[in-house]
């Protein structure tokens, strides 16, 4: 029987400090979240350097935090990860340069965690069955890609967005109907009062690349929408608006998703990053995978936003697969997936 392996995990890559032990990559003995959204919600979005302020006012308490929670002790921890990209770079860099500091000191071995492969490994943590290969969709506010999940840690892009994600897109109509910041669970509120056929909102295609995403006709066409009705002076619907440009959003996703699993053969489809907990998205890809007799798997809310599980548990695989980082380790802001 093969030892345990705890891994001590630390997020910093945006507006969440945050840090967590996983134990064997499944089960997670702690998961402590400082979030900073309510100060961002003062500015409309996220700024870098306030982030990074707070991500070094925070760090070791998080840390700290999630040892006591997870009655262990650093003298326990087989490794650490930590996502050193993609991200605000001053926000990386807090979390790169404390794991490092850990390391050095305790000479724990250092993994680097790519944070969107930390999205897709949230789904192994509730889903005990699920392994590789399966096809999933990461949507995320500066991501949408259709990934092959091949085996763990090695992944396939078959489809990319050319402009905006669709968690950016669903941040910048919130803004303009004035729901303000974030984005998406706003939208996802908002649009259950409306009705999603009041307006006919663009699908783009990309015409070569049947598995790609474009969002910004659709987000274009929001606020033209805006703009036509101030200019004629009609009423603004705005859950309308937000149910429209839902269905639009969700529409493409779901469609895009189940024909790429069918051309590659994938019976097993995972959503994974913020939007994942969008309750449209969820229902839509629920009724479209049992329709075709695909099984469907996504995390919990709170394993689809930022958190340091998902990276303890992309960490634990990485380091199975015998994946080791130096102190070099750097912040790379433009983190490709699969890139090392």
């Amino acid at each position: 029987m093969e030892e345990d392996v705890l891994i001590l995990a630390i997020e910093s890559s945006c507006d969440e400090t945050a840090a967590a032990v996983v134990k064997n990559g499944r089960e997670v003995l702690s998961n402590v979240i400082s979030s900073q959204i309510d100060l961002h919600t003062l500015f409309g979005g996220v700024v870098p350097e306030i982030a990074s302020r707070k991500h070094i006012e925070k760090i070791n308490q998080v840390i700290e935090q999630a040892l006591i929670d997870a009655n262990v002790k650093l003298t326990d921890i087989d490794a650490i990860g930590v996502t050193y990209g993609p991200g605000l770079v001053g926000a990386l860099l807090v979390g790169v340069a404390e794991a490092k500091a850990i390391s050095y000191a305790t000479n724990i071995p250092l993994v680097g965690v790519h944070h969107i492969e930390g999205h897709v490994s949230a789904n192994y943590i509730e889903n005990k069955e699920l392994e590789p290969p399966f096809l999933c969709l990461i949507v995320s506010g500066g991501h949408t890609h259709l990934v092959l999940v091949k085996e763990y840690g090695t992944y396939e892009i078959i489809g990319r967005t050319h402009d905006d994600a669709a968690g950016e897109a669903y941040d910048k109509v919130a803004r303009a109907i004035g729901l303000g910041y974030p984005g998406g669970p706003k939208i996802d509120k908002l649009a259950k009062e409306g009705n999603k056929d009041a307006i006919a909102f663009p699908r783009a295609h990309i015409e070569g690349s049947p598995f790609d995403f474009s969002f910004s006709g659709l987000k274009s066409a929001v606020l033209n929408h805006i703009n036509l009705c101030k200019m004629k002076k009609e009423e603004i619907n705005e859950a309308d608006i937000a149910a429209s440009f839902q269905e639009a959003v969700v529409d493409v996703l779901v469609t895009r998703t189940i024909a790429a699993a069918k051309e590659y053969g994938m019976d097993k489809v995972a959503i994974a990053g913020g939007v994942a907990s969008n309750s449209a998205l969820r229902a839509a890809m629920k009724a479209a995978c049992d329709k075709e007799g695909l099984k469907l798997f996504y995390p919990s809310p709170l394993y689809c936003t930022d958190n340091a599980a998902m990276i303890g548990t992309a960490a634990y695989y990485d380091y199975k697969n015998g994946k080791r980082s130096g102190l070099d380790l750097n912040a790379v802001p433009n983190l490709k997936i699969g890139q090392r």
